[in-house]
């Protein structure tokens, strides 16, 4: 056993398992140790499946010596977001008002993965019922980040980013309605895909806002990205190979995204920028006004979703959740259904517009998040902190959500800061490409 595969691209271990220098069953055995031995797993794990990984790397360890392994990540270990469905394992979201909820049989994209070879450590820490990009949890647990002791990991994926950041897993699955995926993979180093609406399926998953709600990998690593999309959806991955920023067009977005922000992200934001330019893309800086209008009917969009979801479930005993949750999924009580259908009829029409203003372009930038992780002790005792910081921490990420794109965010090279690449719907094969070439500039 090597503590240096806790810290090895999935896809690098995929390639030590099938050219056979790492045993599946050992690896596994690896990561279990260091996750109960970890001081911090507690606040990353939610719940372990011993049982579940290792008879699952056992298979891949005998697929391995048959010399017939499923594909690049057969026996990789990876965590799951504690709101995709694990047959016999609990399944909260976060929340006490899910306690004890016992699924019978694996969310599709579990099934995929595991079709697919990935072995299932377990269930990771997040934001209560997903509704916090702040990963604050005190019903639960807040996990911690990787660069900021005091600090909380960002969320809603909260326990998916640090159990990858702390070399408790190769990968984390997770979800992303308005930046979960995103901003938990900026604040801790990592790359992050956010998927196109529809385009993963969502059964078995605990839902947020089901026609905004994506699932998508936390990683390591571009490569990383992309073979877990593909182990999630039952295809064969991108070829990422000879790809290149010489001649890409690139939009730096000025409307919303480039206000507010911090020392540490603006730093990381232009240093991306810089590497982008050195590696040969060419870009142009613009304005898309329309966007400012979507970005002030989120609250009608994702509030009134979000309550109209779990408005039965919470009504019935509200005490259980944290408050801020609680409130801020009452907010979607205030918007009337026809507020709720004009908002998407005027949605619709301005993703038409986006469409059209960035057709010429590879992909568009923005900062993934404009601060950098906030206190969890004030977080927990300033209300208006926690709300003005949660606000803020989406208000890049929700862009994505907003227009339907597919969204990669990669470690800028300044710690805790990410830069967002905004590609066109279904379109992650070509974003993931262009992201892999960036990540070799930014290098």
């Amino acid at each position: 056993m090597s503590e240096d595969w806790l810290w090895m691209s999935a896809a690098d271990l995929g390639r030590g398992i099938g050219a056979g220098a790492i045993d599946p069953a050992a690896l596994t055995e690896t990561f279990l140790a260091a996750i109960d031995s970890h001081p911090l797993a507690a606040r990353i794990y939610a719940r372990v499946t011993h049982e579940r990984a290792r008879a699952e790397a056992e298979a891949a360890a005998a697929r391995a010596a048959a010399g017939l392994r499923r594909g690049p990540l057969d026996g990789v270990p990876v965590s799951w977001k504690d709101l995709f469905d694990t047959a016999g394992v609990e399944t909260e979201a976060g929340s006490a008002l899910l306690k004890g909820r016992t699924p019978l049989g694996d969310a599709e994209v579990l099934r995929n993965a595991t079709a697919a070879g990935l072995v299932c450590l377990g269930k990771t820490h997040m934001s209560e019922l997903a509704f916090s990009g702040l990963g604050y949890n005190p019903v639960t647990a807040t996990p911690p980040c990787v660069n900021h002791e005091s600090a909380v990991a960002g969320g809603s994926s909260s326990g998916a980013a640090a159990s990858v950041a702390f070399g408790l897993a190769a990968a984390g699955i997770g979800s992303d309605t308005g930046g979960s995926v995103r901003v938990p993979s900026a604040w801790n180093d990592l790359v992050g895909l956010k998927t196109t609406s529809g385009r993963l399926p969502l059964d078995g998953v605990v839902p947020l806002c089901p026609r905004f709600d994506t699932v998508g990998p936390l990683c390591r690593t571009v490569e990383d990205a992309a073979l877990v999309l593909a182990a999630l959806e039952g295809r064969n991955p991108p070829d990422l190979e000879d790809t290149g920023l010489e001649g890409a067009r690139l939009m730096v977005l000025e409307t919303a995204a480039l206000e507010d922000l911090e020392t540490e992200p603006r730093a990381g934001f232009d240093r991306a920028l810089r590497r982008f330019e050195g590696a040969g893309a060419q870009i142009v800086n613009a304005e898309i006004p329309e966007l400012a209008e979507a970005t002030e009917m989120s609250g009608i969009l994702f509030a009134t979703e979000a309550y109209g979801t779990w408005k039965n479930i919470i009504e019935a005993t509200p005490g259980l959740m944290f408050v801020e949750i609680l409130e801020r999924f009452r907010g979607g009580a205030r918007h009337t259904g026809a507020d709720y259908v004009q908002a998407w009829q005027r949605l619709d029409a301005i993703r038409e517009i986006w469409a059209t203003r960035v057709a010429g372009f590879d992909a568009v930038l923005v900062p993934t998040c404009p601060i950098l992780p906030p206190d969890i002790r004030r977080l927990g005792k300033d209300s208006a902190y926690y709300q003005e910081r949660n606000l803020l921490t989406l208000r890049n990420t929700r862009i994505g959500n907003l227009m339907g794109l597919s969204v990669l965010t990669l470690p800028s090279g300044v710690p805790s800061a990410g830069v967002s690449l905004l590609g066109a719907p279904m379109a992650e094969e070509r974003l993931l490409r262009l992201g892999a070439a960036a990540e070799r500039a930014l290098a």
